[in-house]
């Protein structure tokens, strides 16, 4: 287990602020009309990904659900090639037939963006029995929220991975609603970290808005993993500012929940304050990394917008016949 040196605050600042300045131009982008479809920002929970991505080794896999971009960005993919694919043009990394939700790099072992609510659990079981059956060493990230908890073929994963004994480590990102329905009112536990426990898959909660904390339960569940013993469940306590899509308004939610969110748990800020309190780092040089960041994002932008969109021929290609 790796300490939380000054060295990894400043790098979690800088991946959580990259990943917030690029959602927030997203959103701009699709308020104009250059993202179509669906598109679900992944602003608030940014420390959660950041975390558990410094957890892992390179080789190691990682598939999520359709809340995808900042896992994409953590995993290091091409902020260009992420929202090239957003905006439905030819190079992104599914050649703009993808979308929000559809994105994979075989180079960056990231294995989507996943449109069917659950679908990452026996997906992401099942590269963690390739794994096992390979010999390889290798462990799995599954990521799932806290609606799709209540899927039946999570609980058919939970089984295999368990009976089976394979490297894989389910981290529900619990944000407090499902679509626009909270967890008091669709789960009878809301509990989520022992939900393995009649399969026998142990699970804690984790606070979620802490890249600390993260990282921390990251580092134990992934070496317990990737040591044979079998899979393990974080539950990341965490939350989201937008809503459910971009098309959702949120109005289940008060505007006062959100401001106590951001104000007295925003995972960017509470590393920022230890940045400079600690210092690490000056006002001053977290205000030209913010402007590196934005100008990263707003060129991941303009690039995209003037990309071209894919050939009608490519609807046939990448397809099974």
């Amino acid at each position: 287990m790796i300490e939380f040196t000054p060295e990894l605050e400043l790098e979690a600042y800088r991946e959580m602020l990259l990943i917030r300045r690029f959602e927030e131009k997203a959103g701009q982008l699709y308020g104009m009309g250059f993202i179509g479809g669906f598109c679900h920002l992944y602003i608030g929970q940014e420390a959660v990904v950041v975390g558990m991505q410094m957890a892992i080794e390179e080789g190691d896999q990682v598939i999520t659900t359709y809340r995808d971009h900042g896992h994409m960005l953590a995993a290091g993919m091409d902020p260009v090639g992420v929202m090239s694919e957003l905006t439905g043009r030819s190079g992104g990394y599914s050649k703009g037939k993808g979308g929000s939700m559809h994105m994979f790099s075989k180079e960056k072992n990231f294995f989507g963006g996943h449109g069917i609510v659950g679908a990452s659990a026996p997906l992401g079981t099942g590269l963690a029995f390739a794994n096992k059956y390979r010999g390889n060493d290798r462990i799995c990230l599954t990521y799932f929220g806290d609606g799709a908890a209540n899927q039946g073929q999570v609980y058919e994963s939970f089984n295999m991975a368990k009976l089976w004994n394979l490297p894989v480590v389910y981290v529900i990102e619990n944000n407090k609603y499902g679509m626009g329905t909270s967890i008091e009112r669709s789960s009878s536990t809301t509990d989520f970290s022992q939900r393995g426990m009649s399969f026998g898959i142990p699970g804690e909660q984790v606070d979620g808005m802490d890249v600390r904390a993260v990282k921390a339960a990251g580092d134990k569940a992934v070496k317990r993993a990737r040591e044979g013993g079998g899979p393990y469940i974080l539950e990341m306590l965490t939350y989201r500012y937008r809503g459910h899509s971009m098309s959702d308004p949120a109005k289940y939610r008060s505007r006062e929940e959100v401001k106590k969110m951001r104000e007295e748990r925003d995972p960017i800020e509470q590393v920022k304050k230890r940045l400079v309190g600690d210092g690490i780092a000056t006002e001053d040089d977290l205000k030209e990394l913010d402007r590196e960041v934005r100008a990263i994002a707003a060129n991941a932008a303009e690039r995209a917008q003037q990309d071209v969109e894919p050939a009608p021929s490519e609807l046939y290609t990448d397809i099974l016949r």
